[in-house]
């Protein structure tokens, strides 16, 4: 990707950057008509996966399974995944590595790395270049990563490791042992057991103090609160955010979202209607808003703000299946099978799916018992 495809893309991040501020790089998307945003969103393209995930609480494979299912969600939702360096570089922030010439699979067949780990790897910047073509240094650091592994160590520790020594094209010229040998599993070590990649034993020489620091981890916490279920402490966090940057379109519907998942229609109803004044074009705040009207009763707002969602996102399933179901409880059947038509389209393998094909057919069955 060069720097002239940055226009027209959007970018999600997901933890916080290890490397550069988050408010720096966005204003650097800016300017080359991009979109940068924390969280990810149906418009985001593309995916920065910022190293602070590796450091997230909780036991270090539970967490690599977790950025392990995040990483292949992103994927299978057509979304690219984007490494921090590679982020960098992509805006012209960061030198590129010298020239290269491996592609992925040779780098596979030579180091015997397997493709899943050399991915996670690179999307990590545990090398010298973030995807293919790489360099000859590649191919020695995926040697060890290669014997490392099947040490006992996991992707994730490696990835722990190597940013606490600096470059990690320096590891080169270095013996790496996993801990397994000294008494602690996971763990890695320079030649000899003599100092330790990820520990106390070593300064960490890849990560600097930040303004944007307490934004981020506020962020991450209240994205964690959220997805652990603590609604309210989530909606808390999420204010917190938007009190330091008000500017934030997914902070106010995350909020919304945590406000209605804990029975606060009227909040959640302001943030949704924030979310959307600070980015118009943000259609799954149009659809979640259309869905708390209809709760309410008010369809007559559910069905504006369905219509505004489709009109954004011709692609996008979902709005076209409630705004059906809306027109068939009114009595425009016409309307709604129209509709149920054009979501079979969009999606015709789910349950949805199959409600929306009877759907269909009751329609027609009305139709002709009338028209006979």
């Amino acid at each position: 990707m060069t720097a002239m495809a940055v226009a027209g893309s959007v970018f999600g991040t997901i933890g916080a950057l290890s490397a550069f501020p988050l408010r720096l790089a966005a204003r650097e998307v800016e300017r080359q008509h991009g979109e940068l945003r924390r969280g990810v969103v149906r418009r985001t393209t593309h995916v920065v996966f910022g190293r602070t995930l590796l450091a997230k609480a909780g036991t270090a494979r539970s967490n690599d399974t977790a950025i392990e299912r995040r990483v292949a969600a992103e994927r299978a939702a057509g979304r690219t995944p984007v490494s921090e360096n590679g982020f960098l570089r992509l805006l012209g922030l960061m030198k590129a590595p010298e020239a290269s010439s491996l592609s992925r699979q040779s780098l596979i067949e030579q180091s015997r790395l397997s493709g899943a780990d050399l991915d996670l790897l690179s999307l990590f910047d545990a090398f010298e270049h973030d995807g293919e073509p790489y360099s000859f240094r590649d191919l020695i650091l995926a040697r060890k990563y290669a014997g490392l592994i099947s040490g006992g160590a996991s992707w994730g520790a490696i990835a722990r490791s190597v940013h606490r020594s600096g470059p990690v094209a320096s590891l080169t010229a270095k013996s790496l042992n996993v801990g397994s040998a000294f008494g602690r599993p996971d763990q890695i070590y320079l030649e000899g057991g003599q100092s330790e990649l990820d520990g106390q034993l070593l300064f960490d020489l890849g990560s600097a103090a930040h303004g944007d620091d307490t934004l981020e981890e506020l962020f991450a916490e209240a994205e964690a609160a959220e997805e652990g279920g603590d609604h309210d402490g989530a909606a808390a966090l999420y204010r917190r955010c938007l009190a330091i940057d008000p500017s934030d379109a997914i902070a106010a519907f995350n909020r919304a979202n945590c406000l209605r998942a804990g029975g606060h229609a009227a909040e959640a109803a302001h943030d949704y209607a924030r979310a959307i004044k600070l980015d118009p074009a943000f259609v799954e705040a149009w659809f979640n808003l259309a869905g708390l009207m209809s709760e309410q009763g008010r369809d007559a707002s559910a069905r504006r703000h369905l219509q505004r969602a489709i009109a954004l996102d011709k692609s996008y399933a979902d709005p076209v299946f409630n705004l059906a179901r809306l027109e068939f409880d009114a009595g425009n059947l016409a309307e709604a099978r129209r509709l149920w038509v054009r979501y079979l389209e969009l999606d015709a393998d789910s349950e949805w799916a199959g409600v929306a094909a009877k759907g269909v057919q009751f329609v027609d069955m009305q139709l002709a018992r009338t028209a006979g």
